[in-house]
């Protein structure tokens, strides 16, 4: 048994202002996203509502919506929600607005580009970068911005 910090160890709050712990996801793999709604990699929601869908049994997705690049997150969680659900018809997870790098940096991001798996870390580089993380809250991969959530790279994984 080892005290090596996972996901596990934190929480977020969603879109909603609910408090969500990555701990109930126990079991199943986590692919954590940041995400933006005015960015040309945008149109993955919708196929992050379809892996979400296609994987539901094994796979949660959690989007982390993030204006770090280019202001291309600019509206309230509200805007945010409305956007994404009008737009893509996103079902899965939607953490609130955070920051993926800098000096505001969230805890979670600071941990998944910093601590999570040495091989896998560095600043998140733009927007919908996809971080995989294992049944035991381990990061065990980490994708592109260019990497489609539908693609063979990734869905392989699973």
């Amino acid at each position: 048994m080892t005290n090596a910090p996972s996901v596990y160890d934190f929480s977020f709050q969603s879109l909603e202002g609910v408090k969500v712990p990555f701990e109930q996801f126990k079991g199943k793999k986590i692919l954590i996203v940041n995400t933006a709604s005015k960015c040309g990699f945008t149109p993955q929601y919708k196929d992050l509502e379809t892996l979400s869908q296609k994987y539901k049994d094994k796979l949660v997705v959690i989007g982390f919506p993030a204006n770090n690049f280019g202001q291309q997150e600019p509206g309230s969680n509200e805007d945010i929600k409305s956007f994404c659900e009008q737009n893509y018809g996103v079902t899965f997870l939607m953490a609130e607005k955070s920051s993926v790098k800098g000096d505001d940096i969230s805890p979670l991001f600071k941990y998944l580009t910093n601590e999570a798996n040495a091989n896998l870390t560095g600043e998140v580089k733009w927007n919908f970068e996809k971080f995989l993380i294992d049944e035991q809250g381990h990061l065990i991969a980490r994708f592109p911005s260019k990497v489609n959530p539908l693609s063979e790279e990734l869905t392989s994984k699973l």
